[in-house]
């Protein structure tokens, strides 16, 4: 059995952060279920930008929504909706065998809305909509504005996937939405039972404290982080308001670790799989860490629920000069940025190859 299994085995779900036309046609998607363990599937505006800029296997999508009279940021929804239910189907038998639990992909609104609550409310009803799968989370994020568009999402009952957290702060007020929704259903005679997941980003903090920090802090900040989202969630999943909730059929928005490929060559290309094991939890991670795990990665302790070292950890970012909260907001804002840019290279790439087929006509 290899390590990817074992990690499923200690309750850990392993999803994969990619999708491409190709991974679906050549049967890369399915091997990864079948081989590595892979039981879900995230996607962002950056990955598909690098999908759609990398192949021709889009341009006949493109091709049809000019054709259909459709803007580059429609085609664009219409052909990663496609790609995305086609993975749906490939985990529904995960989806239907784990009870709704695991088996999800995830789809993004468009990052422009970032500060636009009322019209992130809106996108995300009508891609779930549109999409017409029980098991395809529409991802929100976990912004100022974001959290207002969560509550009323999951109010709606639209699973939710919350992108862009990186502290138990965030977290938690992600959480606090959240459940928010979910006491606006109960109240309202409707059923709890709206999955969601909260995903905290961790390679991040590493690459942004880089050299500012002592050695023995390398690559630690953000596992450190992650823990302390850890202990978050294991509290709040033992607090008397959440028990009421799953008294009354709510299921635990679980908590993800996203961003967990190694991003320093000089540090083990497994690191963030290996130190975030903890049952009850998701790892989403690149092609090249999934592989890699699943050919040489170890299964070891299970994550502290107690936070462990990492009160430690992040007293000595602080010892350094830098305020652990204040970074977790600069995360946040230049993660909504970065994939606000990749959005508009996204759209850029779909105008280019529009272009591209006008000339051709």
């Amino acid at each position: 059995m290899n390590p990817a299994f074992k990690l499923h085995q200690a309750g850990q779900s392993l999803w994969l952060d990619n999708i491409t036309r190709q991974l679906l046609d050549g049967g890369g998607l399915a091997a990864h279920i079948e081989l590595r363990a892979v039981t879900g599937l995230t996607s962002n505006p950056t990955i598909f930008d690098k999908a759609i800029e990398s192949s021709a296997a889009y341009d006949s999508d493109i091709a049809a929504g000019m054709a259909d009279g459709l803007s580059s940021e429609e085609t664009f929804f219409r052909l990663a909706i496609v790609d995305l239910t086609r993975a749906a189907d490939l985990f529904l038998p995960v989806h239907q065998r784990t009870a709704g639990v695991d088996g999800w992909v995830s789809l993004e609104v468009s990052p422009l809305l970032v500060d636009d609550g009322p019209n992130t409310i809106e996108a995300a009803v009508t891609l779930h909509h549109r999409a017409e799968r029980e098991n395809l989370f529409i991802k929100i994020p976990g912004t100022p504005a974001g959290l207002q568009a969560i509550e009323e999402s999951i109010f709606r009952g639209v699973p939710v996937n919350v992108t862009l957290l990186f502290s138990a702060a965030q977290y938690l007020a992600a959480a606090e939405a959240y459940m928010t929704g979910l006491e606006r259903r109960v109240a309202a005679g409707l059923a709890p039972d709206v999955p969601s997941v909260a995903s905290v980003f961790v390679s991040r903090w590493d690459t942004a404290v880089k050299g500012k920090v002592p050695d023995n802090l390398h690559d630690m900040v953000g596992i450190a982080a992650a823990h302390q989202a850890y202990r978050s969630y294991r509290r709040l999943l033992d607090s008397e308001r959440w028990q009421r909730l799953a008294n009354a059929g709510a299921r635990a928005q679980r908590i993800l670790f996203a961003s967990t490929s190694t991003k320093d060559p000089s540090s083990p290309d497994i690191l963030y799989v290996k130190a975030l094991a903890a049952p009850h939890t998701i790892n989403t991670m690149p092609e090249e860490t999934l592989v890699a795990f699943a050919d040489h990665g170890q299964v070891g302790e299970m994550l502290a629920a107690d936070g462990g070292d990492s009160e430690l950890v992040l007293g000595g970012l602080a010892a350094a000069g830098m305020d652990p909260q204040e970074l977790a907001t600069q995360l946040q804002l230049e993660g909504g940025a970065s994939f606000a840019k990749s959005w508009r290279s996204l759209i850029a790439c779909i105008d280019g190859k529009r272009t591209e087929v006008r000339g051709g006509v």
